[in-house]
């Protein structure tokens, strides 16, 4: 099968064996990959959890038919459309274990849409929900919003009640869209005016949750634009992986700063991540009110092209994998 192998000096496209799966997961048929910043790290030949280095073959989000699974799987058989988060993913076939894989729902949903999808509902949900302890009538900030993680985190915000939802990008023209998916003020991280906006809109006391898929330039204007007792999640670090930190702030506002990631998480815990986000959130995929738009769609042989587009951070919403021939 061909597949996207990472080497010494970034990736190719490569025939290799098609895997074989564990007794706890499931063979895929690959039809569409959805491409994610951990994709672009790992294709680089950085390291970013157990599955990269030289010989990994990239691809965390995928859509496709099962074709076989494992002895100890649960609730998939084969011939199942489903949507998955794992490792190996940009190939024609994959394996991810059971629990991270869901059926895709009804028929109207195709590949490249139901690719957009797993990674985001699982990170975001976990993000506002399970880590942020987001209640209904709060209000919500996604720094990053423009991306398609952050757009679902909007989304996510609005159908599960906040008050006010504030997305950030630093391009005008995707700025512009994101009250289409669910953001009533939309800011500019890289203008020093945006924590004036929020307070304002807060009338003075900032929101109750960010959800940082910025870090780096931004964490001091985050605790700024933080209400007293509200809470930061640490998804990303666009704006960079270090920075200053006002720690005096951070006491006086009695903020709480979660980090979460899935790099050092059990195959148990993402399978719980993975049950939690469906309770909450399936109807809605199911209802079509959680929904990503797709940039551009690439061939697998054209995966270098689609990694630079992404690396250009001109995007809106999510570039797609297409290997449903």
């Amino acid at each position: 099968m061909k597949a996207a192998v990472v080497g010494d000096k970034g990736f190719g496209i490569l025939d290799i064996d098609v895997p074989k799966p564990k007794s706890t997961e499931i063979l895929v048929r690959v039809r569409a990959c959805g491409l994610n910043r951990a994709d672009i790290m790992i294709a680089s030949g950085m390291a970013h959890g157990r599955e990269s280095g030289p010989g990994a073959v990239v691809g965390i989000e995928f859509a496709g038919e099962v074709v076989e699974v494992g002895s100890e799987t649960e609730g998939v058989k084969p011939g199942d459309r489903v949507m998955c988060s794992g490792s190996g993913g940009w190939a024609e076939y994959a394996v991810a274990d059971w629990g991270r894989a869901a059926t895709i729902p009804g028929n109207n949903m195709n590949w490249a849409q139901a690719a957009t999808l797993p990674i985001a509902l699982q990170t975001m949900h976990n993000a506002l929900v399970t880590a942020g302890g987001m209640k209904a009538g709060e209000t919500v900030m996604i720094q990053g919003a423009s991306s398609g993680v952050g757009l679902m985190g909007m989304q996510i915000a609005r159908e599960m009640g906040a008050k006010l939802v504030i997305g950030s990008s630093t391009n005008p023209d995707r700025r512009a869209k994101l009250t289409d998916y669910g953001a009533d003020l939309a800011v500019d991280s890289r203008d020093d005016g945006w924590v004036r906006q929020v307070l304002d809109a807060t009338d003075g006391r900032g929101v109750d949750l960010i959800v940082d898929q910025i870090s780096g330039y931004a964490a001091n204007q985050n605790l700024a634009a933080t209400a007293i007792l509200g809470r930061i999640v640490n998804v990303g670090r666009l704006g960079g992986f270090s920075g200053d930190f006002n720690f005096d702030l951070h006491a006086l506002r009695r903020i709480t700063y979660i980090g979460v990631t899935f790099r050092t998480r059990s195959i148990e815990e993402v399978r719980l991540i993975v049950k939690q986000m469906r309770a909450d959130l399936w109807d809605m995929v199911e209802a079509g009110k959680l929904t990503i738009p797709i940039d551009s769609e690439y061939s697998l042989d054209d995966a270098p092209a689609a990694v630079e587009h992404m690396r250009a951070n001109q995007h809106f919403g999510k570039i797609i994998l297409n290997l449903d021939d």
